[in-house]
């Protein structure tokens, strides 16, 4: 199954943010592992998550969450995926603009799509310091950046992972709020060699 139909069905589909460069996957945020629990957290960087109001809420965004989370199991879900992102053209891709990885398995998944999208830089921000543990940084691929997230706001970066993000109420780095909430000509998410990007509390 090559053509973008036949792709859809297997994957689920990509989503299109208006603030992104290119294109992301999105998976149900009711389902994250640390993020749900933390989103009963005051103070917590997931209190008040926008994926779990809104839009996200409509019976029609949430069946295609949770049909791509059923479509990660499928033996045939990374190639599919890797297919579909090089048919788009994009040079850069976010995994989960809503959601999280859901065990080592996926994460290894999401590396393997990477390592078929060669040419394609991949951003990977996650809280599941669990996971990410599990799995050596030397196994990660070249063109993808793992942040993980700060749990708290104002909270200093975690120390475990190399690449990092925070939510800070002063202090920001993201331009986006500047900026009409989108990313325009910034790629920090994406560069490595941007050890730590926090974003403004919202």
């Amino acid at each position: 199954m090559t053509n973008a139909a036949n792709r859809k069905i297997i994957t689920g589909g990509l989503s299109k943010p208006s603030k992104m460069p290119g294109y992301a996957y999105n998976l149900p945020a009711w389902e994250c592992k640390v993020g749900s629990k933390l989103a009963k957290v005051p103070g917590s960087v997931c209190h008040g998550c926008y994926a779990l109001k809104g839009r996200y809420r409509f019976p029609n965004v949430k069946d295609a969450m949770y049909r791509r989370l059923a479509s990660i199991t499928r033996p045939d879900w990374a190639r599919t995926m890797a297919a579909d992102i090089n048919a788009r053209k994009s040079r850069f891709f976010r995994w989960h603009d809503s959601g999280d990885v859901q065990s080592v398995k996926h994460l290894l998944k999401i590396f393997h799509v990477c390592r078929l999208t060669p040419d394609v830089a991949h951003w990977l921000p996650t809280r599941e310091a669990g996971i990410l543990s599990k799995v050596p940084a030397s196994r990660v691929p070249r063109n993808l950046t793992i942040r993980l997230s700060a749990t708290k706001v104002d909270a200093p970066p975690p120390g475990s992972w190399a690449l990092t993000s925070t939510v800070v109420t002063t202090g920001r780095t993201c331009p986006a709020p500047d900026q009409d909430n989108e990313c325009k000509t910034c790629r920090a998410c994406w560069d490595q060699s941007i050890k730590n990007v926090a974003y403004g509390k919202h």
